[in-house]
């Protein structure tokens, strides 16, 4: 019988400490005005100096395994998207194994920024799929403050910290009309886009993580088209119509970017998840926090149709269909 990804459970962590737009005006040349207009988010929240990446993974990922109900020795593989991982080498999912106290299985990192947790997404859904996994933790998580350079004011103010998490099992089809489950998994790259979005340093250029380089204008020119496309792509894919979506779950960038996404695709906004005002850009972290926000607070139900969709840089982007 034929072998579907089915999502047991989510989870998610903010850091305790955040900014407001108001606190970021007192550092930078900004208002909260300005900052809202231009990008819906409010505030953002930021780790402290000796918090990293892994260990917002790790609560994160307690969290979903808690609301799954699997214990992490049951897990025999690990998956992490993120883009500012604690070390340039060990991979977060191998540190997280180890905190996790995970001793089988395999654990590995993606990089695709803020497409991350689709793509990480796709990447298990495959491996489910071909028999290569049986329960896996897949997790966003990202540090993005520590790579901001804080007196600019045309990045600093859009990104945030954070992490979320969910677990997925493989399951047989019995012939439901209606499978719960990863219905389809779509990711793609266009490295000639690589300058629009970018990190000026790293091992192989000045042995420094660098700083968040954006062309933001373009970036948001190529955000909506791409993923525009990307959904549709898999709603032909799964012979579905807008209308048929329950929840657009959208990578939480900027309130424009999804609000003209979702107007592309003639969704209502009461269909659309937002979390945008009080997360910020949390990169790989944002649908998963998203998902885990709108699954606590009984938005998203058990048999929903959900549409996930991504884009980052190098440019990535990505869509997951998902029947929670």
């Amino acid at each position: 019988m034929p072998i579907i990804s089915q999502i047991l459970g989510c989870g998610s962590y903010l850091p305790e400490n955040f900014l407001t737009n108001e606190q970021l005006a007192e550092k930078v040349d900004t208002s909260d005005e300005w900052i809202t207009a231009r990008t819906g988010i409010k505030r953002r929240h930021v780790t402290r100096e000796d918090e990293y990446t892994s260990d917002l993974a790790f609560e994160a990922s307690l969290r979903a395994l808690d609301a799954a109900g699997v214990k992490a020795d049951e897990l025999d593989l690990i998956v992490v998207g993120t883009t500012t991982p604690d070390r340039t080498f060990p991979a977060t999912a191998v540190m997280l194994q180890s905190r996790l106290g995970m001793t089988g299985g395999a654990g590995f990192d993606v990089q695709a920024v803020c497409s991350g947790f689709v793509y990480a997404l796709s990447v298990v859904d495959g491996m489910i799929r071909a028999g290569t996994a049986k329960t896996a933790l897949v997790v966003g998580a990202d540090t993005m403050s520590k790579i901001l350079n804080w007196d600019d004011r045309s990045t600093c103010v859009l990104f945030g910290d954070g992490a979320g998490a969910v677990v997925v099992r493989g399951a047989e089809v019995n012939g439901e009309a209606e499978p719960q489950g990863i219905l389809s998994t779509h990711i793609h790259s266009d490295g000639n886009l690589q300058d629009l979005l970018y990190c000026d340093g790293g091992p192989g250029v000045n042995q420094q993580s660098g700083f968040l380089r954006m062309e933001g204008q373009e970036v948001f020119k190529h955000a909506v088209t791409k993923l525009a496309g990307v959904v549709v792509e898999a709603l032909e894919a799964n012979n579905l119509q807008p209308e048929d979506i329950d929840w657009l779950v959208p990578h939480q960038a900027n309130k424009r970017i999804i609000d003209s996404t979702a107007k592309k695709l003639k969704m209502p906004a009461e269909k659309v998840v937002l979390t945008v005002e009080t997360h910020a850009n949390t990169s790989a972290a944002s649908i998963p926090l998203a998902l885990d926000a709108a699954v606590l607070d009984g938005r998203i139900k058990r048999g929903d149709l959900l549409l996930m969709e991504a884009m980052g840089g190098g440019l990535t982007w990505g869509a997951a269909l998902v029947r929670w």
